[in-house]
């Protein structure tokens, strides 16, 4: 069993391939040798985003804390709040966006990929 506060886990920066203001933390990730999936929480800084970007994979993503946007395929935003569920299939071109003027926090759920 692993149990882990966010504050104890190192809060990486994410700003690569045109992303801005984001980081990331691998809450439940390589380092803990899960067997299926990684649990990350993503916080986007008012006014940032990111990257606009595509990985083989699906990702679930629940929003914890602020106000954003999911970007579609064809750039079309779509609002999210805390409370939101969102799905990114594999392949789908998409970016996430800091709408409010607080922090936009939220928990990422991806297959472990060998």
């Amino acid at each position: 069993m692993i149990v882990k506060h966010f504050s104890e886990v190192e809060n990486e920066d994410a700003n690569t391939d045109g992303a801005c203001g984001s980081s990331i933390r691998w809450m439940l990730g390589p380092a803990d040798a899960m067997p299926n999936f990684y649990l990350r929480l993503v916080e986007v800084e008012p006014g940032g985003n990111t990257p606009r970007h595509t990985h083989p994979y699906e990702h679930e993503v629940w929003v914890i804390e602020g106000k954003g946007e999911l970007i579609d395929p064809d750039g079309k935003p779509t609002a999210i709040s805390p409370g939101c569920a969102a799905y990114v299939a594999p392949d789908e071109l998409h970016s996430f966006r800091n709408t409010g003027d607080g922090l936009l926090r939220f928990i990422c759920v991806i297959p472990k990929t060998k």
